[in-house]
């Protein structure tokens, strides 16, 4: 009996491993490429990060290569990688502005572009070192600096589509963000790109709807592009107003101190969120960002107990602001005042997660340094009024020089 038992559990244990094995093979099985290589179209807004996964590669090949072009077949491409396994790249790290191959990353055959601008748009292949392609996409980063906000609560609407005999061109709205604060009325609001719709398409390019690609794609003609130029991407924005979550946001040892502290005597003010403290110089500018936010959260500042919303504090809203809030969720502050002095708190995703306490000084040592953009802009203009003195010396002089050789200046000599 005992044996009979044995024998059934053994071949009862062999046939799950058996399972396991074929489960495993079919999830690591791979994907099988296109004969003919084709470009998945996809869209961001400048500054957001993104991730292109190399959909399909061959078993025998162990490590991928990805390549960019601007345009297809274009003599000059970048090679996003060192071939030997390149340092990983984190979004922390990356500044606004910089070279693109200071800003990507190489993950589990995948390609991360952090803080992506327009000039990033273009072809991206993945491949091998030898320059065999398995997949490729179509990438349209377009631009936020013409962004038009549309305020649903003051009634107004987005944009119209528009149409250009068979060409259709129209805004293509993400998902709601969550609300940007509890417990409080908050915003929340949606990022609209510009898509069209027409017949003329290259037929290279993957389409998720059929004859529709993003306004920028290589796909759509030189002619086309034209006529879709002036329609910028879209923001709208509305209220909202959610419950807070009931969490533990002080930590107990620092309950602990605050409770014998407040049974002999005053009880003291503990921040539920981390506090950081900087002091700005008198009539410099400043930008604060919210940490671990990207320009895709719900993002939102108040300075002490005031709600900065987006209706009266979005940029563009009025062009005479000095605070404002750019479409990448950073606090500006243009030319600090007296009265800017305050704590700024952070909120991400519905959640107060950090402060700022600003200190305002018209004294002290301010060092100069060619990352103030407001000494890049003394040093500019100090450079064009020694151009143009230049140029106007020089100027002088060879209309002295030609009157001289002509003889077209009267002599004024005794």
């Amino acid at each position: 009996m005992h044996l009979a038992l044995t024998t059934v559990l053994l071949w009862a244990w062999g046939g799950l491993q058996a399972f396991e094995i074929v489960e495993k093979e079919n999830i690591f099985q791979k994907t099988p490429c296109p004969a003919f290589l084709m470009f998945e179209n996809a869209a961001y807004l400048a500054d957001m990060s993104f991730e292109l996964p190399c959909h399909c590669k061959p078993e025998e090949v162990p490590a991928v290569v990805w390549f960019y072009q601007k345009h297809l077949g274009s003599s000059h491409t970048k090679v996003l990688t060192d071939f030997d396994g390149r340092v990983l790249t984190e979004a922390a790290q990356v500044r606004v502005g910089s070279d693109m191959l200071a800003r990507f990353s190489i993950r589990m055959f995948s390609l991360l572009v952090f803080r992506a601008q327009p000039e990033d748009s273009g072809l991206y292949f993945c491949g091998t070192r030898k320059g065999d392609y398995f997949y490729a996409y179509d990438v349209d980063i377009q631009n936020s600096e013409g962004m038009v906000a549309t305020f649903q609560d003051e009634g107004q609407e987005p944009f119209a589509d528009e149409y250009y005999g068979h060409l259709h061109v129209f805004t293509t709205f993400w998902e709601w963000t969550p609300c940007d604060r509890c417990g409080v009325r908050g915003e929340q609001w949606r990022i609209g790109l510009c898509y069209l719709q027409s017949p003329d398409l290259s037929p290279r390019y993957l389409k998720a709807v059929p004859d529709v690609v993003s306004c920028g794609s290589r796909a759509v003609p030189r002619k086309l592009q034209t006529k879709a130029r002036d329609h910028t991407p879209e923001l709208l924005v509305r209220s909202c107003i959610v419950p807070c979550e009931k969490t533990k946001t002080i930590r107990e040892g620092v309950l602990a101190i605050v409770n014998y502290v407040s049974k002999v005597g005053s009880r003291p003010w503990v921040p539920q969120v981390p506090i950081q403290f900087h002091q700005q110089r008198l009539g410099h500018g400043l930008i604060m960002s919210c940490p671990g936010a990207r320009p895709e959260h719900a993002v939102a500042w108040d300075k002490d107990r005031q709600h900065l919303y987006r209706t009266q504090y979005l940029k563009g809203v009025n062009r005479s602001m000095r605070v404002f809030i750019d479409h990448g969720n950073q606090l500006h502050i243009r030319f600090t005042q007296l009265d800017d002095r305050g704590i700024y708190y952070c909120w991400r995703q519905g959640v107060r997660v950090a402060g700022f306490r600003l200190g305002v000084t018209s004294r002290g040592r301010y060092p100069a340094s060619l990352s103030d953009p407001e000494t890049r802009s003394a040093v500019e203009l100090t450079l064009i009024g020694y151009l143009f003195i230049t140029a106007v010396f020089v100027t002088i002089h060879l209309c002295r020089c030609c009157c001289y050789l002509f003889q077209c200046c009267p002599n004024f000599s005794p």
